[in-house]
């Protein structure tokens, strides 16, 4: 058999495809490998948010051919989306194939005759990487933020079929997967036939017996009190990723979001006064053209108010073909460079407030995998979560008393 080594960079949306193509290949009879230097077809799904991004994969399909020099290595994903040419011209990248075309992609290497199709009769089985099954329920955004590329590289806004995904969330739930996590650009943007994020959870909720749902994230314009009830199940994990970018008033209105502090603090205070425990993470964003360093003191208070269980903090990549890279008062890397310091600083200890409150509390934890003899995994609200057994803890939901602070979670001992 053909053995492929799909690898991923990028948002859970990449993931979920990631996940799809491998079922895909699985499916009609290629072998699926983890490390590249064994795969015949290395394909990565690239990313290309920031610079960072961009380089990441880069690096990755330059690696793949060191690892494997006779390997066929594809790029596919949003940076080959953005800049195929350039793409092409990394050493070593034998074909590259933008969004539009990865739904097709098996099609697409077959056509182009660097892939022979399987021998008749050969039937291959995904069993999955992890014990979270990522299923993608949308695509595309129309907001067009001044500094984001992705409504260029993912078009118009699209939803999938509801019952599509609650027979994808069934059948995963069959297969032995506990959580699925509900992925998309803008998931909050959801609709199909009048149905509505809030709607399609609800039929999830009802019609399937998957032990865990996750949202992957929501902008404050999405969250409702009919969306927040529905947290009442505790099947829906308390976790809510609410996209922040800016805690200035002033940097917003130049990014083009759609809301203001007021706006996004009355989000958060809706999501708190319903579901207790929930932890609340963001991304934020320093130095956006013409930030001030007051503009990025005052984000830096409103995130320390917020009390976030994690922030994701990046500075801003100036993209092509968005309306921030001409703006004026481009910030140098080295203010950047700085601010992010500043931010992360603030990310630790909020993200260490946060999990302080539970130390003592036992939770359920699904344990995902282990490194050097300890397991790892994650409680309903994310809190990462580690451990010693003896036994083989994979895909277990079980309960665990968090002792101390640990890395970037918490040291348990199971019940």
């Amino acid at each position: 058999m053909v053995k492929i080594a799909l690898d991923s960079l990028g948002c859970k949306l990449n993931q979920a495809e990631t996940e799809a193509l491998a079922r895909q290949f699985a499916g009609v009879g290629y072998e699926l490998v983890a490390a590249p230097a064994r795969a015949d077809i290395y394909i990565l799904n690239t990313c290309t948010v920031t610079h960072t991004a961009d380089r990441k994969s880069r690096y990755l399909l330059r690696r793949a051919r060191r690892l494997n020099p006779e390997a066929l290595v594809v790029a596919t994903g949003c940076y080959a989306e953005r800049a195929p040419r350039e793409l092409a011209e990394v050493g070593g990248v034998n074909l590259v194939l933008g969004n539009r075309d990865k739904p097709h992609l098996i099609r697409r290497l077959e056509e182009s005759g660097l892939l022979k199709p399987p021998a008749s009769g050969l039937v291959g089985s995904y069993q999955g990487l992890r014990t979270r099954a990522f299923i993608k329920i949308q695509d595309g955004c129309r907001n067009f933020c001044s500094y984001c590329i992705v409504p260029l590289v993912r078009g118009v806004e699209i939803s999938l079929p509801a019952g599509e995904i609650v027979g994808l969330v069934r059948e995963r739930a069959a297969q032995g997967y506990r959580e699925a996590v509900l992925t998309g650009v803008r998931v909050g943007a959801y609709g199909d036939s009048g149905l509505n994020l809030t709607g399609l959870l609800g039929r999830i909720l009802a019609e399937t017996g998957m032990e865990r749902l996750r949202l992957s994230s929501l902008q404050p314009g999405e969250v409702s009190k009919e969306l927040i009830a529905l947290f009442g199940d505790e099947r829906l994990c308390p976790h809510v990723h609410l996209c922040l970018q800016s805690g200035s008033d002033g940097v917003l209105h130049r990014m083009g979001r759609r809301y203001l502090r007021a706006d996004y603090e009355a989000a958060v205070s809706l999501i708190r006064r319903a579901v207790p425990d929930v932890a609340i993470t963001t991304d934020v964003m320093v130095g956006f053209p013409g930030e001030t360093e007051a503009e990025f003191k005052e984000s830096l208070a409103f995130c320390r108010s917020m009390e976030f269980a994690r922030i994701h903090v990046f500075a801003y990549s100036r993209r092509s073909g968005t309306k921030a890279a001409g703006l004026p008062g481009q910030v140098s890397d080295r203010v950047r460079k700085q601010r992010s310091q500043v931010m992360l600083r603030l990310a630790e200890e909020s993200a260490w407030g946060f999990r302080r409150r539970f130390l003592g509390k036992t939770l359920p934890v699904l344990f995902e995998q282990r490194s050097k003899g300890v397991w790892s995994g994650l409680a309903a609200n994310y809190i990462k979560v580690y451990t010693k057994a003896a036994g083989d803890l994979s895909n277990k939901l079980l309960p665990v008393r968090l002792g101390k602070l640990y890395g970037d979670g918490v040291w348990g001992e199971i019940k």
